[in-house]
Formats: C-alpha cells, sequence, structure tokens
C-alpha cells in the first residue's frame, strides 16, 4: 500500500484538509454578508484594495466579494475533487488526480498572490502573512508535483520491462 501513493498526493491530501474547509467558511460567509464578511481577516486585503484603489460602489462592491467568494469555491470543488480521486487506488496509480489537484493549485495561487499583493499596497501585515503562508504551502506542492518522476505504466510497473524487451525475449 506504501508503494501507491506519491509525495504529491499526500501533500494534495494535506493541503486539502486544510482549504477545504477555511475557505468553505470564508466563501459561506461572503455569501451571507458579502460586506461584513469582506472586511474580515482573510479578506480584508481585496476589500482594502477595492475599496482604496478601484473606488467600487456599494453594489459594485458585493459582485466583487461574490467574485472572491465564487473563486475560492472553486478551489474548494478542485480539493474535493482531488480527495475523492486518490481514495480509488487505480485512478491514483495512474496519477489521474493529478490534473485536479493541478487545478487547485493553480487558481489558488493566483488568488493568494492577489492577496499577498494587495495586503502589501494596503499595509496590511496580518493578512500578508497569512496569504504569503497559504501562497507558499500550494508552491511547495506544485515544485514537488513538478520534480516527482512521471507515473510508470501499468503494465510497464507489473512486468518490470519494457514491453518491447518482452517481445525480444520471447523470440
Amino acid at each position: 500500500m506504501a508503494k501507491n501513493w506519491r509525495i504529491s498526493s499526500i501533500s494534495g491530501a494535506l493541503l486539502a484538509v486544510y482549504f477545504i474547509p477555511v475557505w468553505t467558511m470564508t466563501a459561506f460567509s461572503i455569501m451571507i454578508s458579502p460586506i461584513h464578511a469582506l472586511y474580515e481577516r482573510p479578506n480584508i486585503s481585496f476589500a482594502l484594495f477595492a475599496s482604496d484603489h478601484l473606488e467600487l460602489a456599494g453594489m459594485a462592491t458585493v459582485r466583487f466579494a461574490w467574485l472572491l467568494a465564487l473563486g475560492r469555491i472553486i478551489v474548494v470543488a478542485f480539493f474535493a475533487l482531488f480527495l475523492l480521486f486518490i481514495t480509488r487506488a487505480s485512478i491514483r496509480k495512474s496519477g489521474g488526480c493529478n490534473e485536479a489537484l493541478g487545478m487547485a493549485l493553480e487558481i489558488g495561487v493566483v488568488l493568494s498572490f492577489a492577496g499577498v499583493l494587495m495586503a502589501s499596497l494596503a499595509g496590511e501585515t496580518a493578512a500578508l502573512r497569512m496569504h504569503a503562508a497559504e501562497l507558499l504551502m500550494m508552491l511547495g506542492t506544485a515544485i514537488v508535483m513538478l520534480v516527482e518522476p512521471p507515473v510508470l505504466q501499468q503494465a510497464d510497473a507489473g512486468t518490470g520491462t519494457a514491453s518491447g524487451e518482452l517481445s525480444l525475449q520471447q523470440t
């Protein structure tokens, strides 16, 4: 069983365990009360940037908050899909779960990097630290995914030889 798990799958599962509840609660609080939730700590950098630099009106700020919540829910959905895929050994062995993890990481990195930039412009150090920590966690997993060797094919992994070598040995 230990041979079936890749380091990126374990790292992605740990990320999913963190991001699914945290970003879901943040997104649902924005859905319930957009303006109030936008000025809470996880979203304060986005709120200050929108109010200071974009000069949005009330309804435009609500739409901005809903777009932020939609982005977070999309990341949560891809992480949940990744967790669903890694529960099946055949999908996990073939590397079929990497696409869902990759999409979650891509969108999540964009949101966290935007949060870092906006927090640095607004001067919010607590929000800057939080977004930077989330960004570094996701970038670490993305780097592990890039450095890991590709998944071996099922036929090659079972026999230990390539299919071309089998035909030469038989003749």
